[in-house]
């Protein structure tokens, strides 16, 4: 199994979003891997709240749901609990850097970083704009969550092919 957490600050729009669309994407087109999806953010505004009503409705008309998404802060238990941890911009990854037992700083990655060559590495923050930008935010998810699925797929195909050569 697998352990994958999404985060941005408050948890509320992009992480949420990711946690989503991931979790669907994964039933959708790989119900081989085991995968458990969280997200948290970085901080506490929000701890207990739903998903933005913003970020729901445009999840909604592509097909995902994001009703029973909670907000929570990320935990000193989670660096250890989760495999990879993937901040949605670079100041959340700093912020995770910091708090992060240096143990388990190579859990720690972009999320755009899945993308090979799209050359955008932070997933914007739409909470202060129009609707447009809760789109952009779900079009980057879909693609780098994709690109993440993936890899994971080629990860156990690796390991599955190692066990069956006796390496």
């Amino acid at each position: 199994m697998t352990r994958i957490l999404f985060v941005c600050m408050g948890n509320i729009c992009r992480s949420p979003t990711a946690e989503g669309v991931f979790r669907h994407l994964v039933r959708e087109h790989s119900s081989d891997l085991t995968v458990e999806i969280d997200s948290a953010g970085t901080h506490a505004y929000h701890v207990g709240e739903p998903p933005d009503p913003r970020s729901q409705e445009a999840a909604r008309r592509r097909g995902f749901d994001l009703s029973a998404i909670r907000a929570r802060k990320v935990s000193t238990q989670d660096f250890d609990d989760f495999d990879l941890i993937l901040a949605m911009d670079q100041l959340n990854l700093l912020t995770l850097m910091d708090i992060c037992p240096p143990e388990n700083a190579h859990k720690l990655a972009l999320f755009l970083d899945q993308l090979d060559d799209e050359g955008q590495r932070d997933v914007p923050d739409p909470y202060y704009g129009g609707d447009t930008g809760f789109e952009q935010v779900l079009d980057l998810v879909e693609k780098a969550s994709l690109s993440l699925i993936e890899s994971l797929i080629r990860s156990l195909a690796g390991q599955a092919g190692k066990g069956a050569s006796g390496t």
